[in-house]
């Protein structure tokens, strides 16, 4: 049975949202302006993910990430000022300039973004591996795409990890894209949570645009891994608010405004603080003023 966030993880996971909202917002205007260099591939719309599932985790526990990494650094306890010297190329950033977007920090158990599509499961397995070859309690986890799932190098790592029974969590944040490419022009299947069934591991479809929905289901993932009962695929329905890369993209059609339209009402922001404020948790003034807090940051 999942267990209920406290009011106190509640407004952590909402903090986490909001910082990575207006992060990935500011560092949008700034690529488009032609002030940062290189591309950006923004997290906005697939905060719950991050969040819902980072509170769970210590520094001890490591996170493997993705083009979008900024949200699951952020969420790890990032900080805007080196990830933005990163962004810019300054030797005052997370990786002394040298990494850009593909932003790692040992310290806090991010092990990195990484360019290669698929490239970051194999990673969490082998620390999974090391945590358990050291007798640990602690968990790794792998975020990841549902282009990447057609990898080969994610079967290899599902393989491995419920073979031996490792500590590893996978997270599909399954946004209907793989790049450009719709989720039915390159799957067969509607739900990667499916594939888990062929490596003998729990496969949990979860509303990625729900915060808490994320958290209770991730919650089980990590407490299954943690207990030595192995890895879970856990999948989350999201979907990014704005294009493949930056704010507008390539200027490519392959998504219909209504589409767009339709997943906007969904923002995951706004869902929870009307849940919160629901609930007498949060008030908007209250979330206004966090907003406003984060960004002075």
């Amino acid at each position: 049975m999942a267990k209920q966030p406290t009011n106190k993880i509640l407004l952590d996971i909402h903090q986490r949202m909001v910082r990575i909202r207006h992060f990935e917002e500011e560092a949008g205007k700034m690529m488009e302006a032609g002030k940062i260099p290189g591309a950006l591939h923004l997290y906005v719309g697939q905060e719950a993910v991050a969040c819902g599932v980072m509170v769970h985790l210590t520094n001890k526990d490591k996170i493997t990430s993705t083009h979008r990494g900024h949200g699951h650094l952020i969420a790890k306890g990032g900080e805007f000022k080196p990830m933005f010297a990163e962004l810019f190329g300054r030797a005052t950033g997370y990786c002394k300039g040298k990494g850009g977007m593909h932003i790692c920090n040992f310290e806090l158990g991010m092990l990195g973004a990484n360019g290669i599509v698929g490239g970051g499961p194999p990673i969490a397995v082998g620390a999974a591996f090391s945590q358990r070859f050291r007798k640990t309690k602690d968990v790794a986890v792998a975020f990841f795409g549902d282009g990447a799932s057609n990898e080969g190098s994610f079967h290899e790592a599902a393989n491995m990890a419920s073979l031996y029974k490792l500590p590893c969590v996978f997270v599909c944040e399954n946004n209907g894209y793989g790049e450009y490419t719709p989720q039915a022009n390159h799957q067969a299947i509607v739900d990667v949570a499916d594939r888990a069934a062929g490596y003998g591991m729990p496969g949990v479809v979860v509303d990625g645009m729900d915060a808490v929905a994320v958290y209770e289901a991730a919650g089980e993932a990590i407490g299954r891994a943690r207990s030595g009962a192995g890895p879970t695929l856990l999948e989350c329905k999201t979907y990014r608010f704005y294009d493949h890369v930056g704010v507008r993209g390539m200027g490519l059609t392959y998504r219909t405004d209504e589409e767009v339209k339709r997943w906007l009402l969904r923002d995951p922001i706004t869902l929870f603080e009307a849940k919160l404020a629901e609930q007498g948790i949060l008030s908007a003034k209250k979330a206004a003023t966090i907003h406003a807090d984060v960004l002075v940051q």
